[in-house]
């Protein structure tokens, strides 16, 4: 390479060498934050969800193709119901990660104790009790001596359903309670093998569906309900509204008043912020609409859960979608979101750190000039360190040292804004060599004794 270029070229090796060991300390800090911080969510996530035909069930699948719209594999667990749910999530060696829940299941301390989080209500579930019309229930308390089917121990109706008896004075043992899961307990109604069936849902299931239709099977009417609602906080009062089943057919013949807790979800403390979102924002769509027992965007929200509702949820309730994911697709928004903090404090470190690279980087290619003055001032001290009688001698190997010296100097690569520096190093060299020879010429020219 000619040397004009060497002495034009960008000091690639100076600037790396300076911004090197910054570089990798930035490279290392992003590298800590983004472990830290944890952008982007696991995988796969899996749901307990509950009893064949149920609504749990049946919207397990609509959160399954939801996430999987976002790349999220989700594997839908069947259960018993509330309890059962329950019991997984709170078993650490349990693989479910979130689970539909029913208010009153559980109480806040013992949420708390076992790490669980909220992600909100998401649609009401009555308390359907069918029964044969042949009996005309009109009051709890004429269950006694009826076969009535409750449910599994892992639902939430057992508990609750007993609560209701207890508030109206009948004994649990006064009943004949089945334990059979919805499906075949409703074959048994329909076959007049028992009373009366119990169980909680929203009307979205195939069996309230298809029982509300059924001729010879009548529903319970709670028409005690505000005293019910008052009495016990997660429960609340819906109307089942005439003709919504059927206007034509007129079906249900007239308005019944049913006690509903809420459908919940509840996840793992440590469940990915990522996946929060997900799920808040797949509940919006899912439950966000109008229906039997609720109006426009009623649901999803932050009431009618005894568990601590996560900030991130209720914020989204409240205010709709974070600003930047109204814009954005989810997981660039998400980054950003969650990135946001590091991005700042990288900015602060970049700051100062592209104040000194600079200097450093002036210091690094002017030291690769000023380290041969060092060599200059040696010369010069060879001399000066030999007694006056004694410098002849000195003078040639000294002479040799500056044109060694000169030689290197020649070589060396430089950006052209250091130029003024090589070139007076040179001259400086010439000084020395100059005076050197002046030297010896005052020597030569003095008598001999």
């Amino acid at each position: 390479m000619p040397k004009i270029f060497k002495f034009t070229e960008f000091s690639l090796r100076d600037l790396i060498v300076t911004a090197g060991p910054m570089a990798v300390l930035v490279t290392l800090a992003c590298y800590f934050a983004y472990k830290l911080v944890d952008p982007w969510p696991p995988s796969q996530v899996t749901i307990s969800t509950g009893q064949e035909n149920s609504a749990y069930e049946e919207f397990g699948k609509k959160y399954a193709a939801a996430l999987a719209g976002f790349g999220i594999k989700t594997t839908l667990q069947p259960s018993l119901g509330s309890q059962e749910n329950l019991q997984r999530l709170h078993d650490p060696d349990s693989a479910v990660d979130i689970a539909f829940v029913q208010s009153g299941s559980t109480e806040q301390e013992e949420a708390e104790k076992s790490g669980l989080v909220s992600l909100g209500s998401l649609f009401t579930e009555p308390i359907w009790l069918f029964y044969r019309e042949s009996k005309n229930i009109t009051q709890l308390t004429q269950l006694k001596g009826l076969k009535v089917n409750v449910g599994p121990e892992g639902s939430g109706v057992p508990k609750l359903f007993k609560t209701l008896l207890s508030v109206n004075g009948v004994e649990p043992r006064d009943v004949k309670m089945g334990q059979l899961e919805n499906t075949p307990a409703t074959v048994k109604l329909l076959d007049g093998r028992i009373d009366a069936l119990v169980f909680s849902s929203a009307p979205d299931s195939l069996l309230i569906q298809m029982l509300l239709q059924t001729p010879g099977i009548k529903l319970f009417d709670f028409t005690q309900v505000e005293a019910y609602s008052r009495r016990f906080p997660y429960l609340s009062h819906v109307v089942l509204p005439r003709g919504i089943v059927d206007l034509g057919r007129d079906l249900p013949p007239k308005n019944y008043h049913l006690i509903a807790p809420t459908a919940t979800l509840v996840a793992r403390e440590g469940m990915h912020p990522a996946l929060i979102d997900l799920f808040i924002q797949s509940a919006a769509t899912i439950h966000g609409g109008a229906g039997w027992f609720r109006k426009q965007g009623e649901f999803p929200n932050a009431s009618y859960t005894e568990i601590t509702v996560v900030p991130d949820a209720a914020k989204f309730y409240r205010d709709g979608p974070p600003f930047l994911q109204r814009y954005m697709p989810f997981w660039v928004a998400n980054f950003f979101e969650r990135m946001w903090v590091v991005i700042v404090a990288l900015g602060a470190l970049f700051l100062p750190l592209s104040r000194i690279v600079p200097p450093l980087y002036v210091w690094k290619v002017r030291s690769r000039v000023y380290r041969w003055y060092g060599q200059l001032r040696t010369v010069e001290q060879a001399i000066e360190d030999v007694p006056p009688e004694k410098r002849a001698g000195v003078y040639p190997a000294q002479l040799l040292r500056l044109d060694e010296i000169e030689e290197k100097v020649n070589h060396i690569s430089i950006p052209l804004s250091f130029a003024d520096e090589l070139y007076r190093l040179r001259s400086h060299i010439n000084l020395v060599r100059k005076r050197i020879v002046w030297l010896s010429e005052a020597k030569a020219r003095e008598p001999s004794p």
